[in-house]
């Protein structure tokens, strides 16, 4: 998570967006974000660390499901196990089509995609810069 310089006032975006991640940590948020995504049986999951590269999130989770059903499902297990402790999205969009679904829970943006979104979007391309994350099986 971003410290906040003593001399920067925080404005009220800041604020939510540093207080949406209940008491686990960013790096704990996420993972747990990827180990939902696994139960679901999500593939190429990828966690980009986008700290250095953006302003609006900390890390983008990428994950696959086979079928729009599938996304739906992976979505559901991440909200689910992160409401547990106390963390929503801020807004989620695409389920309704699930083709892509975006959750922005602030720090961390998932997107869910079909094989067919995923190859067309390729945001691990358009992102190469952002440095990998390992995902940790637990």
């Amino acid at each position: 998570m971003r410290r906040l310089s003593p001399d920067k006032v925080p404005c009220q975006f800041e604020l939510e967006r540093l207080s949406i991640t209940s008491s686990l940590s960013i790096d704990s948020i996420v993972q747990k974000m990827a180990h939902a995504a696994a139960e679901k049986k999500a593939a190429e999951i990828v966690i980009l660390n986008m700290k250095d590269i953006c302003s609006y999130t900390d890390f983008f989770l990428i994950c696959s499901g086979r079928s729009t059903r599938q996304t739906k499902a992976i979505a559901d297990e991440i909200r689910l196990q992160l409401k547990a402790d106390g963390v929503a999205p801020l807004r989620v969009e695409g389920e309704p089509r699930g083709d892509w679904v975006l959750m922005d829970y602030l720090s961390v943006v998932v997107h869910i995609f079909t094989p067919e979104a995923r190859d067309f979007y390729r945001l691990e391309v358009l992102w190469k810069e952002a440095p990998r994350v390992q995902a940790v099986t637990l």
